[in-house]
């Protein structure tokens, strides 16, 4: 049987909320863990790699996961951010994430919202290059939404079907 790991990193709750909803989606043998505790991804079929974009890119607790990871292992990214979907750093990180794992299989991308730590926006916020960024993670305060879990539940099921888990 395929195996499957769902690994996280995440410091507010909103990635591991859904890392959750990923792993609820699988139909197959299964494992979630926090990154930190997921340092050897050998033996899984695909791996669903979380992590909340910080500054624009891969925070640095994730970063010796991902650049541990198999030549042609099969993975897929899932990211929160404070950003609309689509945005200019999510897709950043995204792209980092993509530059340490340049030997990987890539079957799909997920990101959706998350809420921010009032603080963090407030401190950005007085900073003129980080002013448009702060007024949209404002808005992010009530994700992951049940419709955020719902999609990256969709998502998990496409990019397992895609692999032929």
């Amino acid at each position: 049987m395929k195996k499957v790991l769902v690994a996280f990193f995440s410091q507010t709750g909103n990635t591991e909320k859904v890392a959750r909803a990923i792993f609820d989606a699988l139909q197959c043998d299964k494992e979630i863990k926090p990154i930190d505790e997921s340092m050897d991804a050998i033996g899984y079929e695909l791996i669903f790699c979380g992590f909340p974009v910080q500054g624009h890119s891969v925070p640095a607790k994730a970063k010796p996961f991902l650049e541990k990871l198999a030549k042609d292992q099969k993975v897929a990214f899932f990211t929160t951010h404070g950003s609309l979907r689509g945005g200019k750093f999510p897709r950043q990180a995204l792209e980092d994430a993509l530059g340490m794992t340049t030997q990987t299989k890539l079957m799909g991308t997920f990101g959706c919202r998350g809420k921010v730590k009032p603080e963090l926006i407030d401190a950005l916020a007085k900073q003129l290059q980080h002013e448009a960024w702060a007024d949209e993670a404002h808005s992010a305060h009530e994700h992951p939404t049940a419709a955020d879990l719902h999609d990256a539940a969709a998502f998990a099921q496409k990019i397992c079907k895609k692999a032929q888990i």
